[in-house]
């Protein structure tokens, strides 16, 4: 029996959200960022848990930027105008459909649109995991206030290579051979 918290790979989903060309000019850790991103996307695919992209107004904020999209072979992405993606017509039947509870959750901006679809994917009954080193915002003081948000509203704060081993589940495995090149 697990913990509760625990982000099991039968269980999650992996939510990036916004991680959009406009935005890489006003965050300067965006390519650490999208690192650890890419991290969870390889081990993702490679463990076959599945990963919803969003993208906030599209036509102003430009397409999710190539090292994040490149890494996904036919990507699920889900057009959005409001912060909360939750706002959207189709977005919370949309994760349904994916039939997991766990939200792993990464992207920009932390303290906006992350934060915002994260309350209220927990007020949909969703567990959210918040992957703190691979969520950016403008300004640090931002990230860690919006960080601050998710723990009083019940969020689990993770880390990139804590859900990856998480997924994995033990050592001596194809799975973890898989996954290991990718926290190498």
């Amino acid at each position: 029996m697990r913990h509760e918290f625990v982000a099991t790979l039968e269980e999650s989903l992996l939510l990036v959200i916004d991680f959009q060309a406009a935005m890489l000019k006003v965050i300067d850790t965006w390519e650490i960022t999208a690192g650890k991103v890419k991290q969870l996307i390889r081990a993702a695919n490679a463990l076959e848990v599945p990963i919803l992209l969003t993208e906030q107004y599209r036509k102003g904020l430009g397409e999710t930027i190539p090292e994040v999209l490149d890494e996904m072979e036919s990507p699920a992405i889900f057009q959005k105008e409001h912060f909360s993606a939750c706002l959207e017509k189709d977005f919370l039947s949309t994760v349904a459909s994916f039939d997991r509870g766990k939200m792993i959750l990464v992207g920009m901006e932390t303290h906006v649109c992350v934060l915002q679809t994260g309350l209220d994917l927990i007020k949909a009954g969703y567990q959210v995991h918040l992957v703190a080193d691979a969520v950016a915002s403008r300004t640090p003081e931002n990230r860690q206030i919006a960080i601050d948000c998710f723990r009083q509203a019940g969020a689990v704060i993770t880390s990139a290579e804590i859900v990856i081993f998480q997924w994995a589940r033990r050592s001596n495995t194809d799975a973890f051979r898989r996954i290991l090149p990718i926290v190498k």
